[in-house]
């Protein structure tokens, strides 16, 4: 039998900010990674981690990462392999490119780099094609390292809903309307009395990314660029007093018209070989779940399922605008931030593209 492998070396940048603690949590006893690395400002290098970060997950901190030191987003600092980015835009776009030209893979979760000709914007289970874009990275970087960027966290589920209908019927028109969760503001996000009984209509530039990045992911990969899908998309984005969890209110046109039926039953028999064929940790058993009730999905029943790795599609119906209408609910900090960078990682390394795995 094959000896197993060691688990690969990984750091988390912006460790002690809010997603990068559900990155911390996502990698606690992660069959594949080990978390060695922590980064953060520069205020908080040299603090183990329990005393630098303001802990604000519902689980308790990992024990085996309590007293990791904090170093600073420096690449000559970090042994590992591989990175996952938390950062603030503010710093993202520098530190990023310094850790993929020092030789380390880079997962962003950050703005800066996702619609760089070069850098794949990715969902594995929607367009894992867009990850050849890595070998042309490589070569114009002159380094073994590169970018990988997941959505922003309303695109995510926006662009998995798209995903079986483009490819089946041809998307041609979107409009979207949002309910996002506060937890998409960062900790502390919005403040209490902005937010309880209310309902703020502006997220500062989350409606422009909604529009170009799913146009992006369900792009066509060239060889070296990706052309944008030639479908448009309306976006219209709120903050609502919800803790976890994004819903999503869609009106689409297509190039082909299906009933009412095959339209629901693409989504019902859509699949993926994430863990049928690759055995991803965390891929769900399938990308995307059909509710059949008339009030659902809701974020306080639903937005937990598959570990917070699904995407939910309910209420199903012909349009009188478009073509048909449906309400679809992501979990906004793991699948739309957090497990999205994990679940590529998983799966380069799936792929054998990137380290090693326990066989």
């Amino acid at each position: 039998m094959e000896e197993k492998r060691a688990k690969i070396k990984v750091g988390v940048l912006g460790a002690t900010g809010a997603v990068g603690q559900k990155f911390v949590v996502l990698l606690s006893g992660h069959p594949w990674f080990q978390l060695t690395e922590l980064g953060a400002s520069e205020r908080s290098a040299g603090k183990p981690y329990r005393e630098a970060v303001n802990w604000v997950q519902k689980v308790d901190l990992p024990r085996e990462f309590q007293n990791l030191e904090i170093k600073e987003c420096d690449p000559s600092q970090m042994d590992c392999e591989i990175v996952f980015s938390a950062l603030d835009a503010s710093i993202a776009g520098e530190v990023e490119t310094a850790f993929a030209k020092s030789g380390i893979a880079v997962f962003s979760n950050s703005k800066n780099h996702r619609l760089s000709q070069l850098v794949p914007l990715t969902i594995p289970e929607v367009n894992p094609e867009h990850f050849g874009l890595l070998e042309l990275q490589q070569k114009e970087g002159g380094s073994k390292g590169f970018i990988v960027t997941n959505s922003n966290c309303s695109t995510m589920f926006l662009a998995m809903a798209l995903a079986p209908i483009h490819q089946k019927y041809g998307v041609e028109k979107v409009q979207v309307t949002t309910m996002q969760a506060v937890s998409g503001a960062g900790y502390p996000g919005v403040p209490s009395l902005d937010i309880l009984g209310n309902v703020i209509p502006y997220i500062g530039g989350e409606e422009e990314k909604i529009e170009i990045e799913a146009r992006k992911i369900l792009g066509e990969f060239k060889g070296d660029r990706i052309e944008l899908a030639p479908f448009v998309v309306s976006a219209q984005c709120n903050r609502v007093a919800v803790e976890e969890g994004h819903l999503e209110c869609v009106s689409v046109s297509l190039k082909a018209k299906p009933s009412l039926q095959e339209f629901i039953e693409t989504y019902r028999n859509h699949s993926s070989s994430l863990t049928t064929e690759l055995s991803l940790p965390s891929a769900p058993l399938k990308p995307i779940v059909v509710m059949e009730e008339t009030n659902r999905p809701q974020p306080k029943k639903d937005v937990e399922r598959e570990k917070g790795m699904l995407t939910l599609i309910g209420r199903i119906r012909e349009c009188p605008v478009l073509d048909f209408k449906f309400v679809i609910l992501g979990h906004n900090t793991i699948r739309g931030a957090a497990g999205a960078s994990l679940l590529n990682a998983e799966y380069l390394v799936a792929k054998g593209l990137l380290g090693g795995r326990d066989s």
